[in-house]
């Protein structure tokens, strides 16, 4: 056997113990590169599912205020004065309209004694309501069930008591499932991402895939892909979501928008608010592949192995290429992890959009008043960029008593550390509106030094229907007091009439006293007319029903009229449609209507004038309408909305009763029919002055015959 010398033994040590060097350097460098990928992984993983967190907040945000919004229209409505059949239904059907985009598709009224009512304005009914001790035990006055599916739809009811002796109740129905959809459709995280939510039961209220709809979320996945586990979703949904905890993670999914296949995903979630009392909330979860956040990281990783492996080699090789090595490579990977990070923060501003797109005024404020941040919306409402006002203080922007007043509120929220609701009137130069705020502590580190959030709507318009709602409560009420006068009234003119009639009799024919007793009687039989059409117009009588020519009305009187009119040099114009159709009234009645208007347009021009009389048929309502035009003085802005009330009146004392109108108007709207008024008062710039009434009245139906005429000269 050849021996081997010293000196090979030394150089294969030499060089084994190289090789050792190269494969722990090798390994070393192998490991150093796993343990880097793992832990930019998991900070890249971290950061994108902390985007997809303040993604779902910031839907979760936007969904509990449109659930705010809609409890506060249901409670608007049991605050309200009980009004007439007609503005309620009128009222409704405004409000459903206004609220249909949120979701809702029917106001219900329910009798709790039948547990059935009416719906206002649609037709249709619910699925079967909840027990009524439900609703009485709740302490919170609006009531809303859980999810339930009906008709292709997922539904919630919103309940509320109307006040006593009212015993009904009103009821929303809303579509949650079209409300879910128009804010989380468009959401996307990263590239593919979406959104879902689940109710307190653990079903799917929304979700993408048309198949998870309705379904239960523990079960579903199972039956769609029985060979992949889900146990840690289901750990998710029941140990986390389901108890209203909110948090990130990740789990295995078999379907991702189309995709059928195992796929790591990862989910941020948090509760949504749905009710206080019963206590009662969803959850909204985002999700988006992990292999959107991986890819990239992987295909680095993989170089960076080779890489070190370059420089383990380099190392024996020289020093100086494997710095110069290192320093490329690594300039390269985090221009890669900054480009990453510049995606995640465009997807971050992508879903700040929609703060920023929303129509509500959003911002916050520090202990000391002073904005620290608001939307578009509330820096342009205030003529300016959101970068003109962070920094200033309320002082700033609002008027100096609103600016403490809400100071001072703000302050309450922060010692209490409970959110506030504000409604407050704020002055638009010659207008003002109406804003409905809603105050709410940000905390950031600790229970100190935390900003108030402001979330506002304007409710101007909300305000302008309850200020109708109590006028036509008032015309309402005086209505009824001038019935009350009248019939006082009557019965002492009765008595007038009568001892006059008895004078009359006693009195010598051709007298002076025959003459003075006349006088007498013609004034009482006046005055009685006016009490028994106050008397007509309160009670809401409707004595019998012809059909009237409005044309032919209109011709009459202005054949009366003419010679005064001539008088006072006011110029008559007729401009009528011919043909009209009949229309259901009275033409005696619709006569004294036509004449207290041209009145009150000569009161108007007592130095004359152009007074135009116009009629036509409005086809597509079936009315035929009328209109009294006059270039007078016109009706101050602040008298418009009185002019049809009893006894109200702009003329001198001896001048007028205040009742000409209001009689019109009891009239019209006896007969189906509207009375409008529209003027431009005098002074009012690069406008004519003078006052325009419009009423309108519903024609006849062809086909009916005409009534026929008894004994007594009365229509049947």
């Amino acid at each position: 056997m050849m021996e081997i010398s010293k000196e090979t033994i030394a150089g294969r040590t030499i060089l084994g113990v190289v090789y050792v060097a190269v494969v722990v350097l090798l390994a070393a460098g192998i490991l150093l590169g796993l343990w880097t990928a793992e832990e930019m992984n998991a900070v890249v993983t971290e950061q994108f599912n902390a985007q997809q967190m303040m993604i779902a907040r910031t839907a979760r945000s936007r969904i509990e205020r449109e659930i705010v919004e809609i409890s506060d229209a249901l409670a608007m409505l049991t605050r309200l004065p009980v009004s007439p059949p007609a503005e309620s239904k009128n009222l409704l059907e405004r409000l459903l309209e206004r609220l249909r985009p949120l979701g809702l598709r029917r106001i219900h009224f329910v009798n709790p004694s039948d547990g059935e009512g009416s719906a206002e304005p649609d037709g249709g009914s619910a699925s079967p309501p909840e027990p009524w001790e439900a609703l009485s035990a709740a302490r919170a006055p609006i009531w809303i069930s859980p999810v339930f599916f009906e008709n292709g739809m997922h539904l919630v009811r919103l309940r509320a008591s109307l006040p006593e002796p009212d015993r009904r109740r009103i009821e929303f129905l809303v579509d949650v499932g079209a409300l879910l959809a128009s804010i989380l459709e468009p959401i996307r995280s990263g590239k593919s991402g979406y959104a879902w939510v689940i109710d307190e039961s653990g079903r799917f209220i929304f979700h993408p895939n048309p198949d998870f709809s309705g379904q239960d979320a523990f079960s579903v996945r199972d039956e769609k892909s029985p060979d992949l586990s889900h146990e840690r979703i289901h750990f998710i949904q029941k140990e986390k979501m389901l108890r209203g905890e909110e948090g990130t993670g990740w789990y295995y999914s078999a379907w991702h928008h189309g995709y059928v296949g195992p796929t790591k995903k990862l989910i941020a979630y948090c509760p949504i608010a749905v009710a206080a009392a019963p206590p009662r909330f969803w959850s909204i979860a985002v999700v988006a592949p992990q292999s959107e956040v991986e890819d990239a990281l992987h295909r680095g990783s993989i170089r960076l192995l080779l890489l070190q492996g370059l420089v383990v080699f380099a190392v024996i090789l020289g020093a100086a290429a494997i710095l110069w090595m290192e320093g490329r490579w690594s300039d390269i990977l985090e221009a890669r992890v900054i480009a990453k990070t510049d995606q995640l923060a465009k997807s971050e501003e992508k879903y700040r959009s929609l703060v920023e797109s929303a129509e509500d005024f959003i911002f916050t404020v520090d202990r000391q008043g002073t904005f620290q941040s608001l939307n578009t919306f509330t820096a342009k409402f205030f003529g300016g960029s959101p970068g003109d006002f962070v920094g200033k203080p309320l002082g700033a922007v609002l008027p100096e008593p609103l600016a403490a007043h809400l100071a001072a509120r703000m302050e309450q929220v922060h010692r209490s550390g409970k959110s506030l609701r504000e409604e407050f009137e704020f002055p638009l130069g010659d207008r003002s509106c109406w804003i409905s705020a809603h105050f709410l502590p940000v905390r950031s580190g600790g229970a100190e030094g935390g900003a108030i959030l402001c979330i506002a709507r304007d409710i101007t318009e909300t305000k302008e229907l309850q200020r109708q709602l109590v006028n036509a409560e008032k015309l309402a009420s005086l209505g009824t007091l001038a019935a009350g006068v009248a019939h006082e009234i009557n019965n002492p003119l009765g008595v007038i009439l009568g001892f006059c009639e008895l004078l009359l009799r006693k009195a010598p024919p051709g007298s002076q006293l025959e003459e003075d007793l006349k006088t007498i009687e013609r004034q009482g039989l006046i005055c009685k007319d006016t009490v028994e059409n106050l008397l007509s117009f309160a009670r809401g009588e409707k004595g019998p029903v012809d059909r009237a020519d409005l044309n032919a009305c209109i011709e009459s009187i202005a054949k009366i009229i003419r010679p005064l009119l001539d008088k006072k040099g006011v110029e008559l114009t007729l401009d009528l449609e011919p043909a009209l159709p009949p229309v259901r009234a009275e033409a005696r009645q619709i006569q004294q209507v036509f004449l207290n208007l041209i009145n009150n347009a000569l009161a108007a021009m007592p130095e004359g004038g152009e007074l135009t009389l116009r009629s036509w048929h409005d086809r597509q309502s079936r009315r035929v309408a009328a209109q009294v035009q006059d270039t007078g003085l016109g009706i101050p802005p602040e008298h418009l909305d009185r002019i049809f009330e009893p006894f109200f009146t702009t003329k001198p004392e001896g001048q007028g009763t205040g009742l000409g109108l209001f009689v019109s108007y009891g009239i019209v709207t006896g007969y189906g029919g509207t009375l409008e008024a529209a003027s431009t008062p005098a002074g009012a710039l690069g406008k004519r002055p003078g006052s325009t009434f419009t009423l309108r009245l519903p024609e006849t139906d062809p086909e009916e015959p005409p009534p026929s005429i008894s004994e007594d000269g009365h229509a049947r």
